[in-house]
């Protein structure tokens, strides 16, 4: 997939024009969002338009769920996005395909996985080591959720698991129902909808294990964010308000701001799921990326296998200019 990745980027590079945004009647500019996947785990960006923060900025969103950060930076680079919003992993790939217009992190939503690890039966007294001789569902070979979960075991000494990359990262929760192996990663609201029904039982927050981690954040070619400098800000601005929001209202009133991205979940499962993730600070304060926890990134690319192409330069894979600018201009 990296590979792949990789040769596609090159051509659509020198193929396709620049992505941009489109200005409506109404004076918005909507911005096209591809995202990994559709959870409470990135309760800021929702409230930020359920908010009507974006609006303020000039701002319409258009998400679409890509079900995969592969697909989120496919979607980036030929142009259908203008954002992309998931691991930066998937940037870390397309940088071997030897163009300089690579795709770049411009803010980070997320430091640390925000997956939660369901068995089959309840264990209270749940051990890393129970993993050992079990199949698990934790991610598709080469993206940060499996890869952070297999430096988790790797960490604690488990070795005899057995980690099942054949399903597809949407498919993971409905394959494990169906009696796919004995563990499975689910992100939230999912995990706690999951749980109620009682066919399976949480026994673990992977991101509390795997300490921080540069997890989701959000990507644009290097083209793109120059030639809309205030977009991008204006867009990091609501953000920012959105995560203070998040991290001082009641989880209740919350809910009710997230129940128009989430039709189909109730405001109290809604609730729980946001407290879940304030519990494991699951949010940046600043959508900055450390140099630190962005070498943590590459440690564990690297325990994976996956940094085949050596270590990336951290002032050449990530543009803070926008996110300090949307910070001094709040």
């Amino acid at each position: 997939m990296k590979k792949a990745l990789a040769i596609f980027g090159a051509a659509l590079f020198a193929l396709l024009p620049l992505s941009a945004c489109t200005e409506g009647g109404d004076g918005l500019t909507t911005l096209h969002i591809n995202e990994v996947t559709h959870s409470v785990f990135y309760a800021p960006m929702y409230l930020a338009d359920s908010l009507g923060y974006f609006e303020e900025e000039g701002i319409r969103i258009d998400l679409v769920n890509g079900g995969g950060a592969d697909k989120v930076m496919t979607a980036v680079l030929s142009g259908s996005a203008e954002v992309g919003f998931c691991g930066p992993e998937a940037a870390f790939y397309v940088a071997s395909g030897g163009s300089s217009d690579v795709p770049v992190v411009f803010g980070q939503l997320t430091h640390r996985d925000g997956s939660f690890l369901l068995a089959r039966e309840e264990d209270a007294d749940f051990d890393w080591s129970h993993l050992a001789g079990k199949e698990i569902l934790a991610g598709r070979r080469g993206g940060v959720p499996a890869m952070t979960f297999e430096y988790i075991l790797k960490e604690r000494g488990v070795t005899d698991y057995t980690l099942n990359f054949d399903v597809e990262f949407n498919n993971m929760t409905a394959a494990f129902l169906d009696g796919t192996a004995d563990y499975c990663t689910m992100f939230e609201p999912v995990a706690s909808q999951v749980e109620a029904e009682g066919k399976g039982h949480i026994v673990a927050a992977v991101g509390e294990a795997s300490g921080e981690v540069p997890y989701t954040s959000f990507i644009a070619k290097k083209s793109w964010l120059t030639s809309h400098e205030e977009t991008a800000t204006g867009f990091l601005r609501a953000l920012l308000r959105a995560l203070r929001y998040a991290r001082t209202e009641d989880a209740s009133t919350i809910a009710k701001a997230l129940k128009k991205h989430f039709a189909d979940t109730s405001e109290e499962s809604l609730a729980v799921s946001v407290e879940r993730y304030r519990a494991i600070d699951a949010w940046t304060e600043d959508l900055l990326m450390t140099e630190e926890s962005f070498t943590r990134l590459q440690d564990i690319l690297d325990a994976a296998g996956e940094l085949r192409g050596g270590r990336v330069d951290f002032s050449l894979f990530v543009e803070s200019g926008y996110a300090r600018k949307a910070q001094t201009t709040l």
